[in-house]
């Protein structure tokens, strides 16, 4: 039985970045596996025992639970380990923060998978622009709605929630670096830009950034 957690994972992937992310805010010991998504290692046969779905992440936790999609991941970890809370305690918080969340992880992130811009690409073959037009369209809808909130909503402090740092900023700084590895342009979006960076002095989320892993 693993004495930590145990994350499948892949090295720029939001998905697991996100986990990353929450592990670190909670002081989690954890080890992750890299799987190369380019060398398709995510469908091989072993690591389908674990997801059947073949996407990362997967957790496993020090029991032998495997936990998958990242959303489920992050309220799992909330659960297991509630000293140090993504959520906030009230209802109506965790209904806003939930719900900015799923923003990210529902809305824009999916459009921007490679399973889903393999598939643009195939479906316009000689269209080099097809994947880019694609991505910035569900991006710019996502991060419109996503400025407008968190502009508007007086719930909103240093981070998406208040002042400290939680739940959705774990979803929010992984699509920021995705824009940003993707040449989407964040410049309209203030109040995101500001949020990522206040996130970014945080030492749970420069440990948990691609640019930081150690592959073993």
């Amino acid at each position: 039985m693993a004495k930590t957690y145990v994350i499948h994972g892949a090295l720029r992937s939001s998905a697991t970045y996100r986990v990353r992310i929450a592990l670190h805010l909670k002081g989690l010991p954890y080890s992750e596996i890299f799987l190369d998504l380019g060398r398709g290692e995510h469908d091989a046969g072993s690591y389908r025992e674990i997801n059947p779905q073949g996407l990362v992440p997967a957790l496993v936790a020090p029991d032998g639970t495997i936990v998958t999609q990242s959303l489920a991941i992050l309220d799992y970890l909330d659960e297991s380990h509630p000293e140090k809370l993504l959520l906030p305690e009230d209802r109506a918080g965790r209904a806003r923060v939930r719900s900015l969340a799923q923003i990210i992880a529902c809305d824009i992130h999916p459009v921007n998978n490679m399973r889903v811009r393999n598939h643009i690409r195939d479906l316009f073959p000689g269209d080099d622009g097809a994947q880019g037009r694609w991505m910035a369209k569900w991006s710019k809808a996502g991060f419109d709605a996503l400025e407008a909130r968190l502009t508007q909503e007086t719930d909103t402090g240093v981070f998406c929630h208040g002042d400290r740092p939680g739940y959705a900023d774990a979803c929010l700084v992984p699509q920021v670096y995705n824009a940003g590895m993707t040449g989407f342009d964040l410049a309209p979006y203030s109040r995101v830009r500001a949020i990522a960076d206040a996130c970014a002095t945080l030492p749970a989320f420069r440990a948990a950034h691609p640019d930081n892993q150690t592959f073993k």
